[in-house]
């Protein structure tokens, strides 16, 4: 029989049960017990996730989530129009504020793709109508560390649909992380405290 190393599971100091990847890190652990996994249909916090996720190429997710209040903060809460409306001196400012990652192609990016949501939403009336439209229609149950995949042909669906539309920072690999976190899949793997919980919300979500 595997063991818990072999699943990809780790027991916590607290008893529970949890994927490998969150560790004993406590704002990490909180992000896998509270956020990953749990489906999203708001176009702020779906908004705000994409382009977390494009942040943090390159970087562990753990830098970005460390950074997360100070890119609320950067980018006004994420609120797709306020972003749309960012200047280039907003740009030098973002480049000067050392709280978030200072990175010019992926801030220029997250605004860029701010004005290109706007559009997107005037299309499909939501961004999240838009997102769930890629749900894959089957799914494979993560039993341990090795089932996890990186992309799957619907994150590159994704990914080449927003790159016609002239999105950045939005490779098929970026496109599943945001897939997994946003609810959109059950990466949790199987035996994992919070897969049932997250299954349950997904089997309970009004999809829009």
């Amino acid at each position: 029989m595997a063991t818990n190393t072999e699943r990809g599971l780790v027991l916590g100091n607290d008893s529970i049960t949890r994927c490998w990847w969150c560790g004993s890190d406590a704002e990490y652990v909180d992000y896998h017990d509270t956020e990953w996994g749990h489906p999203v249909v708001d176009d702020v916090r779906l908004f705000e996730k994409i382009c977390l996720e494009g942040f943090q190429a390159g970087l562990s997710w753990l830098t970005i989530l460390r950074k997360r209040e100070a890119f609320r903060v950067a980018f006004q809460g994420f609120e797709i129009e306020k972003v749309a409306r960012y200047t280039e001196r907003n740009v030098e400012q973002l480049l000067a504020n050392a709280g978030i990652v200072r990175h010019r192609g992926k801030i220029e990016a997250a605004i860029k793709n701010a004005r290109l949501a706007l559009e997107l939403k005037a299309e499909r009336h939501s961004l999240a109508g838009y997102f769930w439209s890629f749900e894959p229609a089957k799914t494979k149950k993560i039993r341990s560390q090795t089932d996890v995949v990186a992309t799957t042909a619907e994150s590159q669906a994704l990914s080449k649909d927003l790159k016609r539309r002239g999105w950045s920072f939005v490779g098929p690999t970026t496109c599943y992380a945001f897939m997994q976190a946003m609810g959109m899949v059950n990466d949790h793997v199987a035996g994992c405290n919070h897969w049932q919980t997250v299954d349950t919300l997904r089997r309970e979500l009004k999809r829009p």
